[in-house]
């Protein structure tokens, strides 16, 4: 029985080379996994912004069509995040995370044959739907093996992961670009990714804290045992047992508005902005006369938040979560509405995109750590899937009619409702952000509720 590392957090036994293999081994392979998983997401995500212009000439894309293929893959989140979500609640994090990387593959090889908007606008719909089961269910998964000290550290370096991912589809887009027909392997080439992580993913084993809160204590006791896992068995047995309603009804319930409200806007406000913008990069320069430097500048943008997020994450656990998301938001909402109404300074815009670019991103590394935390076991990925679909909304929305806004508007105004997204991210944050550094799953969860 392993009743140590529910009430000490630590293995029952001492640690013997076997043990220390066998955890070493699981816990590789199961953040490679996780890992690349997120980097498939900004690789698929990223990948469209450079190919944009040119698949747009090829298929002939209305700017209304071109609204719906940038948005798509968000729109599919949408979908894939509380289904999902609701699937690995349901039915374990094992097999919904092996079915995710499989649609992924399938997809990828499917947008090399498109012949027409509508058929892209689908294989990446569908894309989307398995972005939304990988939020849902891979940090979920790590963090319940993850221990309790540097778990936000462990869990930040998934978005690392994203912004890499999405920073090399950057690089892979700008090599095919004066190739013919080269948007095609761009956008395919993230089938390679899927192959990779599709074999990683055989043979990790269920998690032990869903396991728990299915009842099947037995089952959870072994791998606790097997691998050293540091999980409070008590306080996962008292959330299981907690009074809830069924699905996603619990998530409305007094018990957990709070941390669906919070994990909800947090969430959204501060992907809004990056993937309208990120998007549309190019659009948004040329209505700032700064087109002819968009490539270089799409570059420099994607790797600003490579080292932004890097930053967030090498911090995350030193200064805790709220310090890292709650200034940044009101930081960042001033660089954007600085560029909105100094729109002919150039030394302006460079230094106000690259505070939003590096700070967003380094906040955003609390993404893969603040909606796991907030949510009991037994509602983890329902509540992340629900989040990420909420945070794709306004995404989706925001890439839809980014362009048309800045067709009729200008990037001006643009800009300033970016800055306003961006302010009410930090005022929700600040009354409902708790500070959950350090704690047990179950506890932050609790607290997260104000309990």
């Amino acid at each position: 029985m392993a009743m140590t590392p529910a009430t000490q957090h630590q293995p029952s036994t001492p640690e013997v080379p076997g043990l220390h293999r066998e955890r070493r081994r699981l816990h590789t392979k199961l953040k490679l996994a996780t890992q690349i998983g997120q980097g498939i997401d900004g690789y698929i995500i990223g990948g469209i912004g450079m190919a944009m212009a040119a698949l747009t000439t090829d298929l002939h894309l209305s700017t209304f069509m071109q609204g719906l293929v940038g948005a798509s893959p968000l729109i599919g989140i949408f979908i894939g995040g509380p289904l999902f979500g609701r699937l690995a609640d349901r039915f374990g994090r094992r097999p919904v995370f092996l079915v995710d990387m499989l649609i992924f593959l399938i997809g990828s090889v499917l947008q090399f044959f498109v012949t027409d908007g509508t058929q892209l606008f689908l294989i990446r719909l569908l894309m989307g739907v398995a972005i939304g089961g990988e939020y849902a269910i891979g940090a979920p998964l790590l963090s319940e093996y993850a221990p309790r000290q540097g778990r936000g550290r462990l869990l930040a370096s998934l978005e690392i992961s994203w912004y890499v991912g999405y920073a090399l589809a950057t690089v892979v887009g700008a090599l095919f670009a004066d190739v013919d027909g080269g948007w095609r392997w761009s956008l395919a080439s993230s089938a390679v990714i899927a192959v990779v992580c599709v074999a990683l993913r055989g043979g990790i084993p269920e998690s032990a804290r869903w396991l728990l809160s299915r009842g099947r204590r037995e089952e959870a006791e072994a791998l606790i045992e097997k691998y050293g896992i540091e999980v409070d068995i008590d306080a996962e047995l008292d959330e299981s047992q907690a009074p809830a309603r069924e699905g996603f009804r619990a998530l409305f319930s007094r018990r957990h508005l709070r941390s669906t409200v919070f994990a909800s806007v947090f969430w959204a406000a501060l992907v809004l902005p990056y993937f309208a913008i990120g998007t549309f990069w190019t659009q948004v320069f040329e209505a700032l006369n700064m087109g002819d430097n968009a490539v270089a500048a799409l570059l420099v943008y994607s790797f600003t938040a490579v080292a932004g997020v890097t930053a967030g994450c090498l911090v995350v656990d030193r200064i805790g979560r709220r310090r890292l998301l709650i200034p940044p938001f009101w930081i960042t909402a001033g660089a954007l509405a600085l560029v909105a109404l100094w729109p002919t300074s150039t030394p302006v815009i460079v230094c106000g995109f690259l505070f939003f670019i590096f700070l967003n991103a380094a906040s955003s590394a609390l993404t893969a750590i603040y909606p796991l935390e907030v949510f009991p076991t037994s509602l983890r990925t329902t509540g992340v899937g629900f989040a990420t679909a909420m945070s794709r909304v306004g995404a989706a929305i925001g890439t839809f009619l980014l362009p048309m806004g800045l067709d009729r508007f200008g990037a001006e105004f643009v800009l300033l409702i970016g800055a306003g997204v961006l302010a009410l991210g930090g005022l929700v944050s600040q009354f409902l952000a708790p500070e959950t550094t350090d704690m047990d799953l179950a506890r932050a969860a609790r607290k997260a509720r104000g309990a």
